[in-house]
């Protein structure tokens, strides 16, 4: 007999309030499966008018990565995080600790968003198809991170390069990048942050 529809929705529910931001990672790469699962969740995401018009570039090049992940962190220069102001202490972000020179944390795969400059919700639509695989990966035990402002790692010759090598059109740009890896062995899963009360208004 079939799973029930409150039976499902706990499912993803379940997945929802699991998910957390990972950014240590196992070095190996993940699993072609894994990944077409994720991907899948991306391109089904809603987009506005259904256009679908946000593209996926998905690296699997450690160099590159790397390289753009440290154009983005010089470029970035992030507010650093204070004692009672920080990211994650379970799981460091570049605010957190200046020792990490790697935007990207040394992710093993990286998919970076692209979107049209000239359509108004460009950016909602990555975030749609951003949080879509990170659930769907997050379901099938990889970790994954958003990282936002995506077009701050192209923004030197070398990554004017990598957008031609990779045929991004020149009336896109990145929206956003996300990192997927599975969680680096012995790492506890980071516990959420208290929720804030009164952020749902029933009128």
């Amino acid at each position: 007999m079939g799973s029930t529809k409150h039976e499902k929705a706990d499912i993803v529910l379940d997945t929802i309030l699991h998910r957390r931001s990972i950014r240590r990672f196992d070095s190996r790469q993940i699993d072609e499966t894994d990944l077409h699962k994720i991907l899948q969740a991306g391109v089904y995401a809603p987009s506005a008018g259904g256009r679908q018009s946000a593209v996926f570039a998905v690296c699997q090049d450690r160099e590159v990565n790397v390289r753009l992940g440290k154009i983005k962190r010089a470029i970035s220069n992030p507010h650093m995080a204070t004692a009672g102001n920080y990211i994650s202490k379970d799981q460091p972000s570049i605010a957190d600790d200046p020792k990490i020179t790697d935007a990207f944390y040394s992710a093993p795969t990286v998919i970076y968003l692209f979107a049209p400059k000239d359509f108004l919700f460009s950016a909602e639509d990555c975030a749609a198809a951003a949080e879509n695989m990170m659930l769907a990966a997050d379901s099938i035990g990889v970790g994954s991170c958003y990282i936002g402002q995506g077009w701050t790692a192209f923004a030197d010759p070398y990554g004017q390069e990598i957008l031609k090598k990779w045929e991004i059109r020149t009336d896109y740009y990145g929206v956003a990048q996300l990192l997927l890896g599975y969680p680096r062995e012995g790492d506890r899963h980071p516990e959420a942050k208290p929720r804030k009360a009164g952020r749902v208004i029933r009128v």
